[in-house]
C-alpha cells in the first residue's frame, strides 16, 4: 500500500487532521505536537482520539507522525534550553502514548559553538533519559540539511548518536529529500548508491519514514529550502524513482511542500499516479 499524507493543522484535533487527510486523498498524516515555536501543548480530548481510531482503521491509514516543535535542541549550549528540551520530549512522548504505536520525529539540534562531539553527547544524554522499555512509540532522528552547526547533516553523525543511546530498539531515522540533496546525498543521479551508504553506515532496517519535498537549492548547498514536487533541483523523475525504490516503497511519505490543502491534494494526486503498485 502506498501510504502518503502531508503535514496538517491540529487545531480541528485527530478526527479533524483525519478527514482532511481523507479530502485529500492521503492515508496518513503529519503533525506538530504543539505550537512549532514550542510552548504548553493543548490537551487532547479522549473522544476526539477514539473517534479518529476508528475512521484510521476504517479507512486503513499508515502510521502518523508527531513532529516536534522546531525550538527543541537538546544540544543547546545553555542549561536552561537543554531543560526545556527534555521536559518538552517527556511530556510529547507521554501524550504519544494516547495514539501508541506511532512515530515521533525530532531534529538533533544545533551544538552552536560548541562542536559536533559535544552536540552529540547532549543529544545521547537526553534520550537516554527520555526513552523507557514501555514506550510504544518509536523516536526518529530527522535528516538535515547541515545549515549553521546542526547536527545530523551525515549519516556518520546520526550513527554516532544511535550508538550512544541505550534502547536503540526505540529509535528510527526519517530521510527528508529536500534535507539530503541540500546536505550533499545525490538523490537525483545516485539513489542506490545514496541508500546503499545508509545501509551501511546505519541500516535500512532503521528506516522508518520519508519527508518528501524538493528542493530551492542545488546540490550540497546547506540551505533547507523546500520546494514543491516536481518545481526543483531534484525533479519529478528523481522523487518517482524515491516512491518506488524497493526499499523505499513500504515507508510512510509525508508531504512539507509549501502548499495549502489544494495543493497538497494535487501532489498526492500525481504521486498515486507515478506509484508502482
Amino acid at each position: 500500500m502506498f501510504n502518503i499524507g502531508c503535514h496538517l493543522s491540529t487545531a480541528k484535533g485527530f478526527l479533524g487532521m483525519g478527514r482532511d487527510a481523507l479530502s485529500i486523498g492521503a492515508n496518513t498524516f503529519q503533525f506538530f505536537t504543539r505550537n512549532p515555536r514550542g510552548g504548553k501543548a493543548k490537551d487532547l480530548d479522549p473522544a476526539d482520539i477514539d473517534a479518529f481510531l476508528v475512521l484510521a482503521d476504517e479507512h486503513g491509514f499508515g502510521k502518523l507522525l508527531a513532529h516536534a516543535p522546531y525550538t527543541l535542541n537538546p544540544c543547546s549550549a545553555d542549561a536552561q534550553t537543554r531543560g526545556f528540551a527534555l521536559e518538552m520530549m517527556r511530556d510529547d512522548l507521554a501524550r504519544m502514548e494516547q495514539v501508541p504505536g506511532n512515530l515521533y520525529n525530532f531534529h538533533p539540534g544545533s551544538h552552536v559553538g560548541q562542536g559536533e562531539e559535544a552536540g552529540i553527547a547532549l543529544i545521547v544524554a537526553q534520550l537516554n533519559e527520555v526513552l523507557t522499555p514501555a514506550l510504544r512509540t518509536t523516536v526518529l532522528l530527522e535528516t538535515m540539511a547541515g545549515k549553521g552547526s546542526e547536527v545530523g547533516r551525515t549519516f556518520e553523525e546520526i550513527r554516532r548518536i544511535f550508538d550512544g543511546v541505550a534502547l536503540q530498539e526505540k529509535m528510527g531515522v526519517c530521510l527528508d529529500t529536500c534535507h539530503l540533496n541540500d546536505a550533499g546525498y545525490d538523490l537525483v543521479n545516485d539513489l542506490d548508491g545514496v541508500l546503499e551508504h545508509f545501509d551501511r553506515v546505519i541500516g535500512l532496517d532503521r528506516l522508518r519514514a520519508i519527508h518528501l519535498n524538493d528542493s530551492m537549492n542545488p546540490l550540497g548547498s546547506r540551505k533547507d529550502r523546500h520546494e514543491r514536487i516536481g518545481h526543483g533541483h531534484l525533479g519529478l523523475e528523481a522523487i518517482t524513482r524515491v516512491i518506488n525504490h524497493p526499499a523505499l516503497r513500504h515507508l510512510p511519505f509525508l508531504l512539507e511542500t509549501p502548499n495549502e490543502l489544494p495543493g497538497f491534494a494535487e501532489e498526492i494526486a500525481l504521486l498515486r499516479g507515478l506509484y508502482r503498485a
